[in-house]
């Protein structure tokens, strides 16, 4: 397909926090894909369980939008690139409209809108609301004269009546169109959990929950309208960005990392994994549940996940985890975030139930019922950083974390790769656990920012010394057939 000079696009953003909005945004994106036209989804923010659902309504991998964690010509840039290829794109927001990190707004999703000439589509909860969102409407209007808020759709409706009412009320006080009007419908329900919705990897029957979401909202959405305001965009072209793909798969890929993929791992960012296999890096799947062997890997990379709600099944699988543990003994290059981090460690205690992990890291994880560290985080690289030492003092690296967890009876002689100077980590102080070639932290990162942490552990993964080890307790085997294009 040729590339869009100017693609249609839209955000969808909400008044607040739990609107609706990444439900409405999914059955945007499925009715439109429904219609025949290529759909491209973003996120704006940190996150990783919308995405999912997001690109299982697509059809197409969504990629994320962080100006927090990326700078503006960055996400400028991958915006137009993967929008280039799409007939509209999909904005999805984080929180409400207005809402961000810094006091001036300029991480909001706001800020988004004017950065990449976003029309805006509202998300109101309409649950108990009449006349009152009127003035609602009209402060978001008036508070940022230059965010085009270019419709509202009611979301949990208690009714025609009080559909009646709300549209009556807009469209008598402001000029700001209905774009539809969604009843309280448990066919638009996706299961919560401690951090956000049930991942699309989890749930059963994803793909029918899409469809019947985006059967609803294009059955309540007027869609004709929506593709009109997203064609009524300004010029996206904004000199100095950088619109060449920064991550062009390695024209001779010379090692082998592997990528827990499974139900209990699967937070990854797509750019991230473009940007691996850019570095030289072919990516071989792996399921900590269901494989028994661990495939022939020059390293490994165990994402974020939850692996506290297959504690059972992990410990279970006691043959792949002995072979990774003698892997790590033996050199092996380790990448773990978060649940990452959990799995490698020794042992796992969720409501009362402890089960063994891989025990490379010499620490318990504990769940718990409230965040332990919740939030963008700032670190400081330590002289125990393992890869490029180059640049290993004083540098600074942003990235994001959210977990329930603490990990408790670490020995004091511990090695760490970070200093935390905002967020929490390991300990309010220390994140990025150093053991033998393995890296564990907390924190997630974005190759993004100047902090191409893919081509480091790719580089680190090549010089490491490591050599595959052949033993009779740990058995290497090439991956089974279709298992890298799971982690695509």
């Amino acid at each position: 397909m040729a590339a869009a000079p100017n693609p249609r696009r839209v955000l969808v953003s909400a008044t607040h926090k739990s609107s609706g909005k990444t439900t409405v945004a999914i059955g945007l994106c499925r009715a439109l894909r429904d219609r025949g036209l290529a759909v491209q989804a973003f996120k704006k923010g940190p996150d990783y369980i919308d995405p999912m659902w997001l690109t299982t309504a697509t059809g197409r991998r969504c990629r994320n939008l962080d100006p927090y964690l990326s700078e503006a010509a960055e996400y400028r840039g991958t915006f137009r690139r993967h929008a280039a290829t799409a007939d509209v794109c999909v904005v999805e927001g984080n929180k409400g409209l207005y809402d961000g990190l810094a006091l001036d707004g300029s991480n909001s999703n706001a800020a988004l809108a004017k950065a990449l000439g976003l029309p805006v589509v509202l998300v109101i909860d309409s649950r108990g609301m009449t006349r009152g969102i009127a003035p609602l409407i009209l402060g978001y209007q008036a508070f940022d004269r230059d965010v085009r808020i270019a419709g509202v759709i009611l979301n949990n409706l208690g009714g025609s009546r009080h559909e009646a009412k709300l549209r009556m009320v807009v469209e008598h006080y402001t000029d700001v169109p209905v774009l539809g009007a969604l009843q309280c419908d448990p066919r638009l329900g996706i299961a919560e959990r401690h951090l956000g919705l049930t991942p699309s990897n989890e749930a059963d029957g994803a793909e029918q929950r899409v469809a019947a979401i985006g059967a609803v909202v294009g059955a309540q959405v007027d869609l004709d309208l929506l593709l009109r305001i997203a064609s009524d965009v300004p010029p996206l072209a904004v000199p100095g960005d950088a619109v060449a793909d920064p991550y062009p798969p390695a024209a001779v890929p010379d090692l082998r990392i592997g990528v827990a993929q499974d139900r209990a791992f699967g937070f990854y960012y797509a750019d991230d994994l473009d940007a691996l296999r850019a570095a030289g890096a072919t990516l071989v799947g792996i399921d900590t549940l269901g494989d028994s062997q661990l495939p022939s890997v020059d390293g490994l990379f165990i994402g974020g996940g939850f692996p506290e709600l297959h504690a059972a099944e992990l410990e279970a699988n006691s043959a792949l985890r002995t072979r990774i543990r003698g892997a790590i003994d033996a050199g092996l290059p380790v990448y773990a975030e978060c649940g990452g981090l959990m799995y490698l460690a020794r042992s796992l205690t969720y409501k009362g139930q402890t089960h063994r992990m891989v025990g490379a890291i010499p620490g318990d994880v504990v769940m718990h019922d409230r965040p332990v560290g919740r939030g963008y985080v700032n670190l400081e690289r330590t002289p125990d950083f393992p890869w490029t030492e180059a640049e290993a003092g004083g540098a600074a690296v942003r990235a994001h974390e959210f977990h329930y967890s603490s990990i408790d009876n670490l020995p004091a002689d511990l090695r760490y790769a970070y200093t935390v100077k905002r967020g929490h980590g390991v300990d309010g102080r220390r994140d990025g656990i150093v053991v033998r070639n393995v890296l564990a932290s907390y924190a997630h990162m974005r190759s993004a920012g100047g902090n191409d942490w893919a081509a480091r552990f790719v580089d680190f993964v090549r010089h490491a010394d490591y050599r595959r080890p052949r033993q009779d307790n740990i058995v290497y085997l090439p991956p089974a057939r279709g298992r890298e294009a799971a982690v695509l």
